[in-house]
């Protein structure tokens, strides 16, 4: 833990917070002395709920650079997780961990709701009475709900008939279907096209939400609750896809961490897959004809990666579907973590940090592209970030290759 690779400062991911702080509490390596400090304590359980101990991981952003840059492969995201729920066990959880940690019923019960659940982003006082009360910043807007969510778009659409390449099951994760149903709506309609027939899979949270605010029995039984189903109600054998990629990841690797290698979370796990994966598939068979010339022809994207989708299995499935673009431009930005980190860009005195770590590398070399120059993010948080810090709209890659294919 003595390499010191986590203090580099202008490449790679890790570590975002070191990396604006310069302070050697806030890299992998002085979390990782601090844990092992406080295990090696006569009472660890203690030493884990300890103030100090929280203040050196608070600006964790969980990004999990650490497990795949470091030459150690910490897990620091998990580590802080674990502290978390010990810190939680000693000192209680706030209740705007409880928030976040609960992100899908609150989605969910925004969009039942909108557009009314939309106007206290508009209203100063209501912004200014959640940060004093609950933490959460005024200074960012906040995400809009949408009343018609993929679910119900799911249920009332005329559905073609069964398609030739078999069925894929769509994980309809908390913002894909509640706040951005339309990526959900255009990877569907793409996988369609492609030959799959559709399924939306699990009405379930994979925990990830929970999981980042150490509230490790919540995102246990979230978790248990999700790969029960996924097991129970989609066929054997057919893929699961996602476009979220912290949920997709989460599913894929960290469920098996929570729920230890059970046969229903073994097999769920081993046919998660990125979207990206069957569409590429799908363009070079010929199942999915991207036309020569559309309104992309000519133009220039630079894409952003998610920081779990880098650390898991790098962003180059995604590249290669941009890269099927006819006359498309495709460039991926060495921008690093873009300081949105979920939750933790929105609570208030993370949010500078938050800022400090997008104008790092993220927001200059988006702000040194012309403005005909496309953006393009993964994450939902990233797309968040981007906006809010250079306001200029990221559009997931999956919203360009169905605009690729109108034509």
């Amino acid at each position: 833990m003595n390499i010191g690779l986590c203090r580099k400062t202008t490449a790679g991911v890790m570590c975002p917070s070191y990396q604006v702080t310069l302070q050697e509490e806030h890299s992998t390596r002085g979390r990782a002395n601090a844990l092992v400090k406080a295990l090696s304590e006569p009472d660890p359980a203690a030493a884990l709920g300890d103030e100090r101990l929280h203040e050196i991981l608070d600006l964790c952003l969980g990004c999990k650079a650490c497990k795949s840059e470091c030459p150690m492969s910490v897990d620091m995201a998990s580590l802080k997780s674990e502290a978390l729920h010990h810190h939680h066990e000693q000192h209680g959880t706030p209740l705007r961990s409880r928030i976040f940690g609960g992100i899908r019923a609150l989605n969910r019960l925004g969009s039942a709701t909108a557009p009314l659940s939309n106007l206290p982003d508009r209203v100063r006082p209501l912004r200014a009475l959640m940060e004093r009360t609950v933490g959460i910043t005024a200074a960012r807007p906040m995400p809009r709900f949408v009343r018609d969510n993929l679910v119900r778009w799911n249920r009332r659409r005329d559905r073609p008939a069964p398609g030739s390449a078999g069925t894929v099951n769509w994980l309809a994760d908390s913002f894909t279907t509640y706040t951005e149903p339309h990526i959900g709506r255009a990877a569907i309609e793409l996988l369609e096209r492609a030959g799959w027939t559709v399924e939306l899979a699990g009405g379930g949270c994979c925990g990830r939400s929970s999981l980042s605010k150490g509230m490790l029995d919540d995102a246990r039984r979230k978790a248990s609750g999700l790969v029960t189903s996924l097991a129970r109600d989609t066929a054997p054998g057919s893929p699961i896809v996602g476009c979220e990629p912290s949920c997709v990841f989460t599913l894929r690797d960290e469920t098996l961490s929570l729920l230890g290698n059970t046969p229903d979370a073994e097999q769920v796990a081993g046919r998660v897959q990125q979207v990206e994966e069957l569409l590429v598939a799908a363009i070079d068979d010929g199942r999915l004809v991207l036309p020569e010339r559309s309104g992309l022809s000519g133009r220039r994207v630079v894409f952003h990666g998610h920081c779990h989708q880098k650390a898991e299995v790098g962003t180059a499935a995604t590249l290669a579907l941009l890269r099927r673009i006819p006359g498309l431009e495709v460039s991926e930005i060495d921008s690093g973590c873009c300081g949105m980190a979920g939750s933790f860009g929105f609570e208030a005195e993370h949010y500078e940090t938050s800022m400090a770590v997008g104008r790092d590398r993220l927001f200059p070399a988006i702000e040194a592209e012309p403005a005909d120059t496309l953006v393009a993010a993964t994450g939902v948080s990233c797309r968040q970030q981007i906006f809010h810090g250079v306001g200029r709209t990221a559009w997931h890659p999956l919203e360009l290759v169905r605009t690729a294919l109108e034509g």
